[in-house]
């Protein structure tokens, strides 16, 4: 079943927006990679698929332009969808799908300046984080992480 994060307001027309995430822990899993843009919010790095890109395509190219990072892809994660509202208060359903990630080599400075990479301490996560589904997927991918070291 998939989760489902926020308040949809009756009457309102959603726009869906539909991107890929990466959960991203610093080797003593006690940090999370987060971008923060230009107005101070904390995203997990990735965003919005383009017109026929797969799930593994929008991630490497978004990791690409805000970190600048080369990345392996490893475990999906799982889908969430959070009703938000954007800046200008239009109306959005995100569908989120997250993917644990690591880092390789930093291939270039990130390529958009309104982004700037952060490591985030995990237990400040659920209350810098904008998405909720952005945490919820931290979480998941933490659970994941820790059966597998088992």
């Amino acid at each position: 079943m998939e989760k489902v994060f926020g308040e949809k307001v009756p009457g309102l027309d959603y726009l869906k927006r539909t991107g890929v995430y990466a959960v991203i822990f610093h080797q003593e899993k006690d940090k999370i990679l987060t971008v923060r843009n230009k107005t101070g919010h904390y995203f997990l790095p990735g965003g919005g698929m383009e017109e026929n890109e797969s799930h593994v395509e929008c991630l490497e190219r978004e990791m690409m332009e805000e970190t600048g990072y080369d990345v392996s892809i490893r475990t999906y994660i799982g889908n969430a969808m959070c009703y938000f509202f954007s800046r200008k208060g239009e109306p959005f359903l995100g569908e989120g799908h997250f993917y644990l990630v690591e880092l390789n080599e930093q291939m270039l400075e990130p390529l958009e300046d309104d982004h700037v990479p952060v490591w985030m301490d995990r237990k400040d996560a659920k209350s810098l984080l904008v998405h909720e589904h952005h945490y919820w997927a931290i979480e998941e991918a933490w659970k994941k992480s820790a059966s597998d070291n088992e």
